[in-house]
């Protein structure tokens, strides 16, 4: 059985989303998307109402802005995140615009083809908060293989 890999990350916004203060951040998110759309190994990721999540009040907190997203493995969503200049651009500059939180990632296989919900990622979020990391929910610090792959090497953030 294949499978692929799902990712979680969500930001705090520091101010309303609607600020002017975030405009350099919401207006490159078509862009960032597109780019990463056209990575090897994308598969999919999670949109509501526009062409990105930012509309999407998945938490209680509206500052919280969330992005879920399919790949293909580790390495390619590695690839994008931490060697896209577009990625990166944006990453550098994220203290301007969101809090510093604990946790904002997760990471979790899925069979291949199958879209996980974002209900199923906030559970796998929670899970890693209060369990740590394991096969159901882990980070690029601190991986899991994929379902019968043997061993995982860790992906240090370089963006921080």
């Amino acid at each position: 059985m294949a499978y692929h890999l799902a990712q979680l990350n969500i930001a705090r916004f520091r101010r309303p989303q609607t600020d002017p203060v975030n405009a350099d951040f919401i207006n490159a998110l078509e862009r960032v998307n597109s780019t990463a759309e056209d990575q090897p190994g994308f598969v999919w990721r999670f949109t509501g109402e526009g062409d990105n999540a930012i509309d999407v009040q998945a938490f209680e907190d509206p500052n919280i802005a969330i992005n879920l997203s399919v790949w293909r493995d580790m390495e390619t969503l590695a690839a994008f995140v931490y060697r896209s200049d577009d990625h990166r651009s944006i990453m550098r500059r994220r203290r301007e615009w969101f809090d510093k939180l604990e946790f904002y990632l997760v990471l979790w296989f899925v069979e291949a083809g199958t879209v996980p919900t974002v209900e199923e990622a906030k559970a796998r979020l929670a899970h890693l908060r209060t369990q740590g990391p394991s096969s159901r929910a882990f980070t690029f610090r601190e991986p899991f293989p994929a379902p019968g792959n043997g061993e995982a090497t860790p992906i240090l953030d370089e963006c921080a």
